[in-house]
């Protein structure tokens, strides 16, 4: 769910989104995990790895499920969710379009977060503000992202370990889940993390690391083990680390961090410069979209409106070649190619973008090109003489 309160991300307010797991018996919140904005399959995968774990700091609700229930997110439905399911023997149920009732726990939890807590937090996103304006006053201060999980955690363990909800009839939803008698199935963590991770397939190991999408990613570990067949697994979207594995005996050989690094100067530099590349592109395509036409009094065809001045027009075509013409992002010593041999038929087009002059290759088991006349895109055949200079 999108929380209904605004919080601070990096100085922009936003509307975090919350992925939790609950326990249909019980009531219980077994796994939590909060984005900043709209949620991946890795936030999925978070919380559910948070859902299975029975260890501090996630227990003790926890274990395999025999079924889970999803309203058809493609997060939820995603290749790598799916994969994880199958991999941990959980049979997944994909509930139909706008079936609420089907999942009544977890919409339940949905209003009761917002009216027991979330309703009560600076920068709730509901709130009836007086007079016709419905903007938040400029001079509330919102929550850190950081302070507003601190608070949904603690009120994720308070829903827990004592509130009593109706269905349970006076118990907690962990004194209901120490009374239930059912076995639960535990999966070691080290494990749990393998089968939650995205398989990318398998990669020679050199000298220079590991290559995974087109980027080197090195670790200690790797030192005299070149030339091995390795499996790279990874979480979806944290692309400064993977995990390596045997390719044969699926022996995990550890995690390797992403090599050259950008500091966080230069990305935040590159964000900036994106941000701004935005708001141009924005600015541009809402210019682009803005059409006037003449209003009609009787019956004739459309006309469009926008004069232009014969200057305006070259310099807004030029402006747009500039932006998308490759030999333009072209380094400015770039060198452009050698001549053809002078046997090849060339059209005079792509002749015409050849440095004349340069020494050229010459056809394989040839020693020397044939003499041909000089023409357009074409050079005289370079003589050869003997030892006494005769040519």
């Amino acid at each position: 769910m999108q929380a209904p309160v605004l919080v601070d991300v990096d100085g922009t307010a936003r509307r975090p989104w919350i992925t939790w797991f609950t326990d249909c018996a019980t009531n219980a919140i077994t796994g939590v995990a909060v984005t900043p904005v709209h949620p991946s399959r890795e936030s999925v995968l978070s919380a559910l790895r948070s859902a299975v774990l029975r260890d501090d700091p996630y227990g003790p609700f926890g274990g395999l499920p025999e079924k889970v229930r999803v309203d058809r997110g493609k997060d939820f439905l995603s290749r790598t969710v799916t994969a994880a399911f199958d991999l941990l023997d959980v049979s997944v149920e994909d509930l139909p379009a706008y079936t609420p009732h089907l999942k009544g726990t977890v919409e339940g939890l949905n209003r009761a977060v917002e009216s027991m807590f979330l309703a009560a937090l600076p920068g709730y996103a509901r709130q009836p503000r007086p007079g016709k304006r419905a903007s938040r006053p400029k001079d509330e201060v919102l929550l850190s992202f950081e302070d507003f999980t601190v608070r949904l955690l603690a009120w994720t363990s308070w829903w827990n370990t004592e509130h009593h909800p109706a269905p349970l009839r006076g118990k907690t939803p962990l004194e209901a889940w120490q009374d239930d008698p059912t076995p639960l199935r535990d999966v070691p963590a080290a494990d749990l993390w393998t089968f939650t991770l995205e398989d990318a397939g398998t990669r020679t190991l050199t000298t220079r690391g590991v290559r995974f999408r087109k980027r080197d990613y090195v670790g200690p570990w790797m030192t005299g083990q070149a030339g091995i067949q390795v499996r790279v697994r990874f979480m979806p979207h944290h692309d400064h680390r993977i995990e390596v594995y045997h390719a044969v005996t699926g022996r995990y050989l550890g995690s390797a961090d992403l090599a050259d690094q950008a500091t966080e100067e230069q990305v935040s530099a590159v964000r900036r410069a994106r941000a701004a590349r935005s708001r141009r592109l924005k600015k541009d395509l809402e210019a682009s979209q803005r059409e006037r036409y003449a209003a009609a009094t009787q019956a004739e065809p459309p006309r469009r409106l926008g004069a232009l001045t014969g200057a305006q027009a070259e310099a807004e075509l030029a402006q747009s070649a500039a932006g998308t013409a490759l030999s333009d992002l072209a380094m400015p010593d770039l060198i452009p190619p050698a001549a053809p041999p002078a046997d090849w038929r060339t059209p005079a087009s792509l002749a015409a973008l050849t440095t004349p002059g340069r020494p050229r290759p010459l056809p394989s088991g040839r020693d020397c090109a044939p003499a041909v006349p000089d023409g357009p895109g074409r050079q005289a055949a370079p003589s050869t003489t003997d030892e006494d200079g005769d040519a």
